[in-house]
């Protein structure tokens, strides 16, 4: 477990090619975030580019989780990209599991 961070987590969200998908993730991350007390900073791209990010927290398709080791300590699989309450439940489990999130 790490120390929370003292400042805003940053949260990439990823698809293929970093436009329409990633962007709606970015958008419900974002919900999902708030609803859960969490500050954060999101961002949306591609996989390409995030493999040279750093961030405490990357959200994708479960196809890409695996490009995405390294970016963050906390990597997130999803399968709905419109389903704000499944993302609120993995964020608030992955964040506890890190001692993020009380």
């Amino acid at each position: 477990m790490s120390p929370a961070p003292n400042r805003p987590l940053t949260v990439l969200t990823v698809c293929g090619v970093g436009m329409g998908s990633s962007l709606i993730l970015k958008m419900n991350a974002e919900k999902a975030l708030k609803s859960l007390g969490v500050d954060a900073k999101v961002e949306h791209t591609d996989v390409s580019s995030a493999r040279g990010m750093k961030a405490d927290v990357a959200i994708a398709q479960g196809l890409h989780t695996d490009e995405l080791s390294g970016v963050a300590p906390v990597v997130i699989a999803i399968s709905n990209f419109m389903d704000v309450d499944g993302l609120r439940r993995q964020l608030d489990e992955a964040l506890r599991a890190q001692g993020w999130l009380e």
